[in-house]
């Protein structure tokens, strides 16, 4: 399992469904990822959320070597909501849909991780804002790369074992 793979859909319903991710505040592939895997029971979700935070990690690599600040920012962003929202699937049953349940949330990762969640859980925020903002360095999505990478791959270390 893992990787992409690209899908052709017309410049109308993409640019449609980049306005409704943007308009909820989360990653096209997050809103993308949601309209599919809806009806999937919890257990199912949180392995589809596990695998696509992994995905989307390596995916931001893989635009900071190329260069492009912003979406790797943003692939960092839907890397550590995926991994949340994997978590609360995961543990406890639940769906989270606004950043609100999700800020919510990492407190429970926070307390059943450690402390170390709460500067993750800032990293990836930060760069949700720099996708939006264009303020942040390479320099910047090096360091939340490190600890996004840790998010990620403790939860999907739980949920995939």
């Amino acid at each position: 399992m893992g990787g992409s793979v690209a899908v052709w859909i017309p410049r109308g319903v993409a640019e449609r469904l980049e306005r409704e991710a943007r308009r909820l505040g989360v990653s096209l592939e997050e809103y993308v990822l949601e309209l599919l895997l809806g009806d999937l029971d919890p257990p199912g979700r949180a392995r589809e959320y596990a695998e696509a935070a992994k995905d989307l990690l390596e995916m931001a690599g893989e635009e900071l070597a190329k260069g492009d600040v912003r979406q790797a920012a943003e692939k960092l962003w839907g890397a550590a909501a995926l991994a949340v929202k994997a978590y609360a699937a995961w543990r406890d049953g639940r769906r989270l849909s606004s950043h609100g349940e999700l800020w919510e949330y990492s407190r429970k990762l926070m307390e059943d991780l450690g402390g170390w969640v709460s500067d993750a859980w800032a990293q990836a925020s930060a760069m949700h804002v720099c996708f939006y903002e264009g303020w942040c360095t390479r320099e910047h999505v090096e360091q939340a790369i490190k600890r996004v990478k840790r998010l990620v791959e403790e939860v999907a270390s739980r949920i995939l074992a």
